[in-house]
């Protein structure tokens, strides 16, 4: 298993830095724009050269690659152009931010997929029925009507809830618990139909092969068959779904982090590009790729853990 883990880890950094280098090279095109942007529309052609130059502009892209890289290497990302922020710590904050709202949506959402699929794979009739219209709600209305129509009736009339901002864990937990709860909701309907329909599907296939029909000759409980015997072997077209799920709701994080103005991974993102703040989207590129790769990882490893025909290491 090692091994395999090293060639992933391996892997990974290869694609990070293609990533990265693409990303470069392509914002090196909007170095001039940069430039401007620091020292507002009135700078003079003479202001723009000396800038160029003093951020090493100037430079050949990929000599001004490997410089960022190597600072990478020594766990230095950069400072922000317009802020002089340190690009590290600065993304890890955001991320901290974004992480807390999206793993606690992820755990809730696998809670309740995995419940009504199962049930609805099992029972069928009523149950089944109702947990294919819970998914089809989830897949048809959109997040942000949902998003309105919660700050709406819990914000505004019932005042139970905040409707933005967002105070950490390490401050106040049950303040963090209030300013989370409407995003959270918003990302679990979202998660949880795409999930419970895979489920579901896949439930049911696994209830309909032979090695089933032989353990309930057995004597074998329908409890003990679904939870230890189906259930696992179902796990991992689900699993890939989540792992999706999980890359899909931090793509999907700027729309929640402006709905709710969460300072987050996404809206930090966002106003980067807009900034044209070129170390900044150099880091945030940087983590998004480690996390997506650290991502798929952990899945494979609990998909051979869970289900050993599938272990590829």
């Amino acid at each position: 298993m090692i091994p395999y883990i090293l060639r992933r880890f391996g892997s990974g950094i290869v694609l990070a830095l293609l990533v990265t280098l693409i990303t470069f090279t392509l914002l090196s095109f909007s170095f001039d724009a940069v430039v401007r942007a620091r020292l507002g529309s009135a700078a003079t052609p003479e202001a723009v050269t000396a800038m160029t130059a003093a951020l090493g502009f100037d430079r050949p892209v990929l000599t001004q690659y490997f410089d960022w890289l190597g600072g990478v290497f020594r766990g230095d990302f950069g400072t922000s152009l317009f802020t002089s922020e340190p690009v590290g710590p600065a993304v890890a904050s955001r991320l901290a931010v974004t992480l807390s709202v999206v793993l606690v949506a992820l755990a809730i959402t696998v809670v309740i997929s995995v419940a009504l699929g199962v049930v609805a794979a099992t029972r069928g009739g009523v149950a089944d029925r109702l947990a294919q219209a819970a998914s089809l709600f989830g897949y048809v209305v959109p997040g942000l009507l949902i998003a309105i129509v919660l700050v709406v009736v819990f914000a505004i009339n019932l005042r139970l809830l905040p409707a933005t901002g967002y105070t950490p864990f390490n401050v106040n937990p049950s303040k963090w618990a209030a300013t989370i709860t409407i995003p959270v909701i918003v990302l679990v309907i979202a998660g949880a139909a795409n999930i419970t329909a895979q489920v579901r599907g896949t439930m049911i296939d696994e209830l309909r092969k032979d090695y089933v029909r032989t353990l309930r000759t057995r004597g074998i409980s329908t409890r003990s068959i679904v939870l230890k015997h189906a259930l696992r072997n179902a796990a991992g077209p689900a699993l890939t779904v989540l792992s999706f799920e999980f890359i899909t709701m931090l793509g999907g994080a700027l729309i929640i982090e402006k709905v709710f103005a969460l300072p987050g991974f996404g809206t930090f993102a966002f106003n980067s590009s807009l900034q044209g703040d070129i170390t900044v989207i150099m880091g945030i590129t940087l983590f998004s790729v480690l996390l997506v790769v650290s991502i798929n990882l952990v899945v494979d490893l609990v998909n051979g853990w869970l289900n050993p025909k599938a272990r590829i290491f």
